[in-house]
């Protein structure tokens, strides 16, 4: 990937924080670019998530299978988010989710190792991310309290106004197991909407 194509992640972390041009060109020395095709996994459960994983362009879903068989969808990403098994990167142990492509999907990825590098040389770059994963603990948090808490119907109704770009985009069946509800009952929600 040329460093044009890494823009994208470099203006997401301008968003949150200021880089110098040394800085930006440290940053683009160290990731790696890689085109996942539809259907291919980015990591799988069991495997050590190596690279934290940026969505140049793409859709992807993380899951993991219950011992029944049952697929429970606990994220999807879009671009420019951050996907994969952060428990798995941060301790280099096995993951326990997946992430597959939905589509074509174009990645920029750090590895461990260079991670922890620009955490020394870059020390801006760990707020970037402690601010990331504040927002991501805060959002998994409001999740679980709304899963417990809030009929599916509403459930489904805040997902459409907080990730409008999603709707559309991921067939109906994932939409209804990542709100943990079957897809009948999805489209028995729909009908009453």
């Amino acid at each position: 990937m040329e460093p044009k194509q890494f823009e994208s992640l470099i203006l997401h972390f301008k968003n949150k924080i200021s880089l110098s041009e040394a800085e930006e060109e440290l940053i683009i020395s160290k990731l790696r670019s890689k085109r996942y095709l539809k259907g291919q996994y980015i990591i799988q459960e069991e495997d050590v998530y190596k690279y934290q994983t940026f969505i140049v362009k793409g859709k992807v879903k993380t899951f993991y299978m219950a011992e029944d068989g049952n697929e429970h969808v606990i994220a999807f990403g879009l671009d420019n988010w951050w996907v994969g098994d952060i428990c798995s990167f941060t301790t280099q142990t096995p993951a326990m989710f997946n992430t597959v492509c939905l589509e074509e999907t174009l990645v920029a990825q750090i590895s461990y190792e260079a991670m922890e590098f620009l955490y020394n040389e870059i020390p801006q770059l760990e707020k970037y991310f402690r601010l990331t994963l504040e927002k991501a603990y805060g959002n998994t948090t409001k999740r679980l309290v709304r899963n417990h808490s809030m009929p599916a119907i509403d459930r489904y109704v805040l997902f459409t106004e907080e990730y409008p770009e999603i709707v559309n985009q991921v067939p109906q069946y994932m939409i209804a197991s990542y709100l943990g509800i079957t897809k009948e009952f999805l489209s028995s929600i729909k009908k009453q909407l």
